[in-house]
């Protein structure tokens, strides 16, 4: 099995390739680094991470010549299975409103909005609390209260209640995990939620969609 780990100059990549590769040895997955758009067309698994501002994300994406393309190829076309995390996940919806309106990929419909806790810090950031809302394979053994680690001070509203995971509660519900066939796209950074972010990071490599 390989897995392309999407580098376009926007994600916490080091943390990420460590915790891919840790876990994915007893998958037998080899996790391959890569701005290569070939590779993610033909990979059996693709992550794309992301960190920072929504627009500076898509607009990094797009410049990397192909890969928007290839990456909507493999999973909409070919559905490979896919993880967005952070900005990642977020660049899934239809349009984000950081700083200005901006397209996203639109395969999830809804829109990144921003957090609204007027008596807490924003960004939401440490550990918080999952609540899942719905089952999973890739929420198996991830249980009602167990955390994980966030740092946004944005997040994706679903269009459809269907395509809501999972959420943590920071003065209101804020979107924690969301998903739709092969697709699936974490809020919180699972190479850096510990036991939780690498039971998740297995159960992913080990999903059939």
């Amino acid at each position: 099995m390989r897995l392309a780990l999407i580098d376009y100059d926007s994600g916490n990549l080091h943390s990420a390739h460590k915790a891919f590769e840790l876990m994915g040895r007893d998958a037998g997955a080899d996790i391959i680094l890569t701005s290569d758009p070939e590779v993610a067309l033909t990979a059996d698994r693709i992550v794309l991470p992301g960190d920072g501002a929504f627009p500076a994300c898509r607009a990094a994406l797009g410049e990397v010549d192909g890969m928007a393309e290839a990456l909507r190829d493999a999973v909409l076309n070919r559905g490979v299975p896919f993880m967005g995390i952070c900005v990642g996940m977020q660049m899934l919806a239809t349009v984000g409103h950081e700083y200005r309106e901006t397209a996203g990929l639109d395969w999830i419909g809804g829109e990144v909005v921003a957090i609204d806790a007027p008596d807490l810090k924003v960004p939401h950031m440490g550990w918080n609390e999952l609540v899942i809302d719905r089952p999973h394979p890739v929420l198996q053994g991830i249980n009602p209260g167990d955390h994980a680690y966030f740092v946004h001070s944005w997040q994706f509203r679903v269009n459809d209640p269907a395509h809501l995971l999972a959420h943590a509660d920071y003065g209101h519900p804020v979107t924690a995990v969301v998903g739709r066939d092969n697709i699936i796209g974490t809020q919180f950074h699972p190479e850096k939620s510990q036991g939780v972010g690498l039971r998740l990071i297995s159960n992913f490599l080990n999903w059939k969609p």
